[in-house]
């Protein structure tokens, strides 16, 4: 949705510092499907030819193996070189930030995985819900049942990483996208459902129409570089084994520098939203509570941190990650935000630097 590049980042109940309604006994996400009805089956073979640009095919593979480009558009952007970056000092290789010779010669074993698939959509997956007008004003989006996705192109975006322009490179402006029907897009996998846990407020299902896997590496602390744009994920022999983009603070409201924690993790939240605390909102709107939903203002998924009102998050505009600011909280793609809430756990240390 078209709104202020500042997006609300404060989850509060009449302005004290609370948690988000996550209680599990109350689901407000739609439960994934049973069986393998929301697997993105191969389509058969066709004889138009596709051929995979260097960067899309880098990208899809920096994905797999955690070093996030943020949204797989086929672009040499910020975010693509800061996951080459990222990629390259995990593998303590020259961190030029190029598709280098070293860096494709470390990329070689996974050769084999193609940069794009030909799926089937599977009608699970096609039936949504969705929400086709979906309003601006948080005083209407309070109206819904679940901010959901507006159509089934945006919800294959997400669930591909990418963005709708590129599903429409990838195939065609005249391409049909229904159930049924086959449609190009990056290769991120189905999930492996042996791997799901509890299903707390139909979390499983936002994992499959997200595309993430449950199982992921375990987090012994998080450093979020404002310099360079990204938050980094360290294991207990502190080697960097992840790295997300990111959007944190802005000049109103700076990124809380220091060293904090996660004190939790709110899966599908509700989102209450109190405009008295944002400087960009008029005070004479409403505070209103806002379902969870991949179309909230902070996505499928909020990590609380010891300081007061700040957290990190996702967010329903995933291409703008890096390139706008917040309210001062740590802003992920939905996808990359899920991926994060695997491998965390309260007391997980949360620095913050310049």
């Amino acid at each position: 949705m078209k709104i202020s590049p500042f997006l609300p980042c404060l989850l509060l109940i009449a302005g004290c510092n609370a948690a988000p309604d996550d209680s599990p006994d109350k689901p407000k996400q739609a439960a994934a499907a049973d069986g393998a009805a929301m697997d993105f089956k191969d389509a058969p073979p066709t004889e138009v030819s596709f051929s995979e640009p260097p960067a899309l095919r880098a990208q899809v593979l920096l994905d797999h193996l955690g070093f996030s480009p943020g949204v797989i558009d086929g672009k040499e952007g910020q975010s693509y070189t800061a996951a080459l970056r990222g990629f390259q000092k995990a593998h303590e290789l020259e961190e030029s930030g190029k598709l280098d010779a070293a860096t494709r010669q470390a990329l070689q074993q996974w050769e084999k995985v193609p940069a794009t698939r030909l799926v089937i959509i599977p009608a699970a997956f096609a039936a949504g819900p969705f929400v086709p007008a979906f309003p601006k004003d948080a005083t209407d989006q309070a109206k819904l049942p679940t901010l959901g996705y507006r159509n089934l192109t945006e919800a294959l975006a997400e669930r591909f990483h990418t963005t709708p322009e590129m599903l429409v490179a990838l195939n065609s402006p005249s391409t049909l996208v229904g159930a049924g029907r086959p449609f190009r897009v990056p290769n991120i996998p189905d999930i492996d459902r042996a791997t799901l846990g509890e299903d707390a407020r139909g979390w499983n299902g936002t994992l499959e129409r997200l595309g993430v896997a449950p199982k992921q590496v375990t987090a012994a602390k998080l450093v979020v570089d404002k310099s360079e744009g990204v938050l980094k994920v360290y294991d207990e022999a502190d080697k960097l084994v992840a790295q997300f983009p990111a959007t944190m603070g802005s000049s109103h409201d700076p990124l809380p520098i220091g060293k904090w924690k996660i004190q939790g993790v709110s899966r599908n939240p509700d989102f209450h939203y109190n405009p008295k605390l944002f400087w960009d909102v008029s005070d004479s709107k409403e505070a209103v509570l806002l379902q969870p939903g991949p179309n909230s203002p902070v996505g499928v998924v909020w990590l609380d941190l010891n300081k007061p009102h700040y957290g990190i998050h996702g967010t329903s505009e995933p291409h703008t990650i890096g390139r706008a600011e917040s309210h001062g909280c740590v802003r992920l793609t939905n996808w990359d935000a899920a991926r994060l809430a695997q491998m965390v756990k309260p007391g997980t240390p949360a620095i913050l630097r310049n």
